[in-house]
């Protein structure tokens, strides 16, 4: 059976102000050229979902004030290039032109900025384990099906919420196995095939792919240069009435931006006033370089605190090889996805929870140096972009464990093709976000050793160059 998913409506003036000066590109042509030129970057970078129905010509030309057949025009232009849809007896919608994906050969990558991760502290994950041969012995009498995890980590997690200014208990967590497995589970149990799913633009590809494999539809509210749109979260909640939403504030992989304190306070208010289900993902959290982050939005919700399931990892700050996670919500909430679970599975693994929780009791003591080395590893890459890719423009967030860097020209797919012809592993730009969208970004991570980061952006330049057709300039020596 195919679900028939309404088409969203773009407030005219939502859009109006994402096209900013548009005339700008216009003053060596026609208006409507800028115009067009204009709605299909917004289109390219996914700042307008495809699917969209654009206002109507008399209404968008009403706001921008220029003449109807300018919009016309510019409407006319994208349905020739293939960013519009004309429907019968309704507005057009948004759509990105189709062309056969090419299949290139490739080699096995020799360098990988596919993942944006730390290898682990090695001295303190040895400690933790060998400390943790002897917490597991009390579990080794029991069957070892830990449902909701075992009773030190729960009281660790809750601990460090706490600390944070969200006061939490113990049995209002459940640990998993990993923040993926915490998003599975919880779109699980509340989340039907046809539902849709709210999700920021660009976002964690993860989620993207735990959310369409559910049978559920992401639909894209689309991020500014600077951080979260509400006026667009709001209008879009309203609209299409989700099932949930998935939101990553605190250093947004892969934008790094982290929502500021006013604005969870907003995202509060409009999670309550639409009872929106809300997943918070926190994965990042402990990834911040220059500023801590604020509190949890979870600590800000006055109200309906059921509404919010906040996913928490240990995957970033210590190691992904832990594989082990957690969902933080109202004791109902857990007790909900509790007994859902045992068709999924029947618990995280004991041994890896015990070395979790001692992890997380000298979590002081290890996640500064961490913070030490992304720092020095972020100044790095922005020095090797400088030289090598000078007119590539990194985003203004400065969290978590990559940049997020917008190209001269949409080509974030030939880029990753032809980067792996040369074994650079480089996932395109629209991998994080839906319908294709974001040919003209790129999520460049720094958590690989300096050498590793110079080598690949060596291979990135020459990637670049080859699909642009231009040689590559020699580097130029910046001071910093």
């Amino acid at each position: 059976m195919t679900i028939e998913i309404p088409a969203r409506a773009l407030d005219v003036d939502l859009l109006v102000r994402e096209l900013g000066n548009w005339r700008t590109s216009s003053r060596s042509g026609p208006a409507y050229r800028g115009l067009a030129d204009a709605i299909r970057l917004l289109i390219v970078d996914g700042r307008v979902p495809v699917g969209a129905r654009l206002p109507s010509e008399r209404a968008l030309a009403d706001v921008l004030r220029v003449s109807r057949t300018t919009v016309t025009a510019a409407y006319t232009q994208l349905r020739e290039d293939g960013y519009l849809i004309a429907r019968r007896g309704a507005r057009s919608t948004t759509a990105l032109p189709t062309a056969p994906a090419a299949r290139p050969e490739t080699i096995p990558p020799a360098v990988s900025l596919a993942a944006a991760a730390l290898s682990a502290p090695a001295a303190s994950v040895m400690e933790a384990f060998v400390e943790a041969t002897h917490d597991v012995t009390p579990y080794l009498h029991g069957p070892g099906h830990e449902l909701v995890g075992v009773t030190a980590l729960r009281q660790a997690i809750a601990k460090r919420y706490c600390e944070r200014g969200l006061l939490t208990e113990p049995d209002e967590i459940m640990v998993t196995t990993g923040a993926l497995h915490a998003i599975g589970l919880i779109l699980t149990t509340y989340v039907q095939p046809g539902d849709r799913v709210l999700v920021e633009q660009p976002t964690y590809h993860g989620a993207l792919s735990s959310i369409t494999t559910a049978g559920a539809r992401p639909v894209p509210v689309a991020m500014t240069d600077t951080g979260w749109d509400l006026d667009a979260v709001q209008s879009a909640v309203h609209q299409l009435s989700p099932s949930l939403a998935y939101l990553i504030p605190d250093n947004q992989n892969p934008t790094g931006l982290t929502m500021p304190a006013a604005d969870r306070k907003r995202l509060a208010r409009i999670i309550s006033e639409t009872r929106t289900r809300t997943v918070i993902d926190e994965t990042i959290l402990d990834m911040w370089l220059d500023e801590p982050v604020p509190g949890p939005i979870a600590a800000e919700m006055t109200s309906r605190r059921d509404l919010v399931l906040t996913v928490g990892s240990m995957s970033k700050s210590f190691w992904g090889g832990l594989r082990v996670g957690w969902i933080r919500a109202e004791r109902a909430t857990i007790a909900t996805i509790a007994a859902l679970r045992p068709s999924v599975d029947m618990g995280t693994a004991v041994l890896e929870q015990c070395a979790a929780a001692r992890l997380l009791a000298r979590h002081d003591d290890v996640l500064p140096e961490r913070r030490a080395i992304l720092r020095s590893r972020r100044a790095h890459l922005q020095n090797l972009l400088s030289q090598h890719l000078h007119d590539w423009q990194p985003g203004p967030g400065v969290g978590g464990m990559s940049l997020w860097v917008r190209l001269p020209a949409p080509m974030s797919t030939a880029l990753s093709a032809a980067a792996s012809r040369l074994g650079l592993d480089l996932p395109a730009g629209p991998r994080f976000g839906v319908d294709g969208t974001l040919e003209r970004f790129v999520r460049v991570p720094y958590a690989l050793p300096e050498e590793q980061l110079s080598e690949a952006v060596e291979l990135l330049a020459r990637a670049w160059h080859s699909v642009t057709g231009l040689s590559a300039p020699e580097p130029t020596t910046v001071v910093v």
